[in-house]
């Protein structure tokens, strides 16, 4: 946990130095001098002073005069630090999203991304529901929708339009949700070799890839044909499961798991491994 604590506060913008003599003010609970700090932080003598200064300047700890021992410093309580930090970087935020879209321009060139690890990817497509402005076409498996749960929640709160098949069952619905049933999702895993997963925001920006096991992989674009193309196949494939679920009693799966071209079509293995391959390099 002190190492946590210590990375998130060089993330809020303290130093290293100044995070370890927080946390060790801290977790003494009573003042300290500076030759305790640097026995409790690992702050070199030669420095904690100087660290003690930044860090009473920021307003994270305060000096303690007593005429026994010289200054004493004490660290701001934990709530309070929080509390104060949250106000900063919610200003920060603010002033960016009210200075930052006037200096930036639409882009001129549109490129690909390919990105690798299931942290790297499943952020982007975070960032791709956050950035959304009308609608969302998603397709996904149920630990992906998992994942991005909050985020599309929060999506749906501001009023996006929502459409997701997800290749499994859903704990609960999210805008308009279809569970994806022609073809069975374990048929779909065999016959392509990976879980393939699909987001779209506003027909602009996309991120299509697959995940096999500990390996995901994706490419993210801004190009609004790879875009529209991406959306274009979430929409297919959402039809195809309400058709498919009004026909079904009329035969469709008999159909659907016995006629040879959907059968033709199914068979993507080899080159879905192939593009896995190429996106890996």
């Amino acid at each position: 946990m002190w190492d946590r604590a210590l990375e998130l506060l060089r993330t809020a913008g303290m130093t290293s130095y100044e995070a370890k003599v927080y946390l060790a003010l801290l977790a003494a609970g009573e003042p300290l001098n500076g030759y305790e700090v640097a026995k409790a932080s690992g702050v070199p003598r030669s420095t904690v002073y100087e660290t003690l200064a930044k860090v009473v300047g920021r307003g994270a700890a305060f000096e303690v005069a007593d005429r026994s021992s010289g200054t004493s410093y004490m660290a701001l309580p934990a709530e309070t630090l929080i509390g104060r930090l949250r106000r900063e970087l919610s200003g920060t935020i603010e002033g960016l999203a009210e200075a930052l879209p006037q200096i930036g321009t639409e882009p001129e060139a549109f490129v690909g991304q390919h990105l690798h690890g299931r942290d790297e990817v499943m952020q982007r497509a975070e960032d791709i529901i956050d950035g959304s402005k009308s609608e969302l076409f998603l397709s996904l498996w149920p630990d992906e929708v998992e994942t991005l749960r909050c985020a599309l929640l929060a999506a749906e709160a501001r009023g996006i339009d929502i459409s997701l098949v997800c290749f499994g069952e859903l704990t609960e619905s999210i805008g308009h949700s279809y569970t994806h049933r022609f073809s069975d999702p374990d048929v779909v895993l065999e016959s392509v070799g990976c879980k393939i997963f699909t987001v779209v925001a506003d027909r602009g920006v996309a991120l299509t890839g697959g995940i096999s096991g500990e390996d995901v992989w994706a490419m993210w674009s801004n190009d609004p044909a790879v875009a529209l193309l991406a959306a274009e196949y979430v929409r297919h494939d959402i039809a195809i499961q309400v058709i498919g679920a009004r026909l079904d009693a009329a035969g469709l799966a008999d159909t659907w798991a016995a006629e040879p071209e959907l059968e033709r079509l199914r068979v993507a293995s080899a080159l879905t491994a192939s593009l896995r391959q190429r996106a890996q390099r």
